[in-house]
């Protein structure tokens, strides 16, 4: 070059410069750029509709602020350079005529020259970008360019589930090439998720060395629980942080869910289950777990239609752990092994009902663990594969179970904890008294549970507070206020000084409400409902403080 310039009287100078020269990463070779002949395709006229398909929401992004990136590209795009010089990969379609110099371009290889019948042909020796091929993914793999049936029943797809760091070079490209060859787009959402990254939220790459090796964690966890802590815990689009520990914390839930299934199954009676299949004989703990049930299955098909994943995973985790697990099963235990052929009856339908419905709506995400539960149970499918999704039932509503059975919950949790803060082991029963301050009728459904879950030797409900014993320990719960004959069994000045703390909590829940109430910007922004809501809590706040303040002077 320098000689062709001197030789023309275009050199000036020469002067050295210093530069960074590119280097083979295996090798150590030099690496300069150079230029050839690419194939290019035209982008212009394809990035027109296929901006306007996603700001019309033909397409849908979730979430939605992807859209921002997918615009900038392509209304800013260049033209596709779709050559590449690598050994493997779909040739590109094009040959050379060696004697006239004729380019053919077809998807057959030629037999001769269309212009001067030569045979003496040459096929271009580049290649595909892999972008281009995959591009055509959502119908070439259903047999276009020919109409198949597959073609016509699974084009367009309903959702793509993809990464967002290939948003340009996979999503755009399927999205301009389906309308081009199919007139139509290929998928109506896509939704993004995030990368999976170190507990130090770096990248996983090699030279780090902090990858890990999924196969290890199954071994370790099994794969439902590693898909179900990836599924939790974070917004779509977001990247994700792992935890061995959440990993563990997933395979702890599928050991409660596989421990309570064999607890069902073991007293499974499917006589009794089939005579009294249509019985509707409910109690309150019944009609409190099908309506708990009812709504979960709402909401969590909402969150799902949302793609709002690890919300309704939480919300499944929450009521299969908490309440079907925890509760439910715990306050029909004395049913089971009661001699009340048709309470058990119903009671282990209620059983099989809700735990078939938990396991449908974690199929999903834990498909071994819930399969494998389901071929045992008295399910209308031989696999939960091809069982129907739950749905709402309207009748199942119960809004006044719900409220007793929040009563009953509340007030057993708080007697649990009054009795373990003294050290009262659960052997030591004793005779309970409850005034109830509302839903009476609550408590008075609720005595059995009592009996079997706060240890109550018996349970008496009281029309006032003057009818309480004397030398009590008094607990306050939502809607009631329990009291039991402990003294005897416990330390006075510890009851006093448990007393105290429940009574600086309140004090700090009623000044959190209140601070709430004072804020003009709360009351005048907040719906109304949320404003009651508030002022309804700081009311209970004041009536349970003041039943602590009685206790607290009943024991000095």
């Amino acid at each position: 070059m320098v000689k062709d310039l001197e030789e023309q009287g275009y050199l000036v100078k020469i002067k050295d410069h210093s530069h960074n020269v590119g280097t083979h990463d295996r090798c150590g070779c030099t690496v300069e750029p150079m230029l050839s002949k690419q194939w290019y395709v035209k982008m212009e006229t394809l990035a027109k509709p296929a901006i306007e398909v996603v700001k019309e929401k033909e397409i849908k992004f979730i979430p939605e602020r992807f859209e921002k990136i997918y615009f900038n590209w392509m209304e800013n795009i260049q033209d596709w350079c779709i050559s590449r010089q690598l050994w493997w990969g779909h040739r590109i379609p094009v040959w050379y005529c060696k004697d006239c110099g004729e380019i053919i371009v077809q998807t057959e290889a030629p037999t001769h020259c269309s212009r001067c019948k030569s045979e003496n042909l040459k096929q271009d020796s580049d290649v595909l970008d892999t972008w281009f091929s995959s591009a055509l993914w959502p119908f070439s793999t259903l047999g276009w360019p020919n109409s198949t049936e597959d073609l016509k029943y699974f084009y367009p797809t309903s959702t793509l589930v993809t990464g967002g760091d290939i948003i340009f070079f996979w999503v755009a490209r399927m999205i301009f090439s389906g309308l081009y060859n199919m007139k139509e787009v290929p998928f109506n959402t896509v939704f993004f998720h995030g990368m999976v990254r170190d507990d130090q939220g770096r990248k996983m790459s090699k030279s780090l060395d902090n990858g890990v090796d999924p196969l290890e964690v199954i071994e370790n966890f099994g794969a439902d629980a590693l898909r179900f802590s990836l599924a939790t815990g974070n917004a779509p689009g977001s990247d994700i942080r792992f935890y061995e520990s959440r990993v563990e914390a997933a395979r702890n839930f599928a050991n409660k869910i596989w421990n309570a299934s064999r607890f069902v199954m073991m007293n499974f009676d499917e006589a009794l289950m089939d005579k009294y299949t249509q019985c509707k004989n409910y109690s309150t703990a019944d009609k409190w777990i099908l309506s708990r049930l009812n709504t979960v299955v709402k909401e969590v098909t909402d969150n799902l239609d949302k793609f709002e994943i690890g919300i309704a995973l939480q919300k499944v985790y929450d009521f299969m752990w908490t309440e079907f697990c925890d509760w439910y099963i715990e306050l029909v235990k004395p049913v089971l092994y009661g001699d009340n052929e048709e309470a058990k009856g119903v009671v282990l339908n209620v059983l099989n009902k809700v735990l078939i419905s938990g396991l449908k709506l974690l199929h999903p995400v834990m498909p071994f663990i819930t399969e494998e539960i389901y071929t045992h149970l008295k399910a209308d499918t031989k696999s939960i594969t091809i069982a129907q999704w739950p749905v709402y039932e309207e009748e199942l509503k119960d809004v006044k179970a719900e409220e007793y059975m929040n009563f009953i919950i509340d007030a057993i949790k708080n007697t649990r904890n009054a009795r373990s803060e003294m050290n009262v082991p659960p052997s030591r029963k004793a005779k309970t008294f409850i005034y109830a301050t509302e839903a009476r009728e609550a408590f008075e459904q609720g005595k059995t549970y009592f009996e079997k879950l706060a240890s109550a030797s018996e349970v008496v409900l009281l029309n006032s507070k003057e009818q309480a014993p004397e030398n009590i320990v008094t607990v306050v719960s939502m809607g009631a206020e329990i009291y039991m004959p402990l003294l005897e069994l416990v330390d006075a000045e510890k009851e006093l000084e448990r007393l105290n703390k429940e009574k600086e909590k309140l004090e700090k829940e009623i000044a959190r409400v209140e601070g709430k109430l004072n804020n003009e910007k709360f009351t005048a922004k907040a719906p109304k409902e949320v404003v009651e809501e508030e002022r309804a809590k700081g009311e209970k706040y004041k009536e349970m403080y003041k039943s602590v303040l009685e206790s607290i002077e009943n024991l000095k």
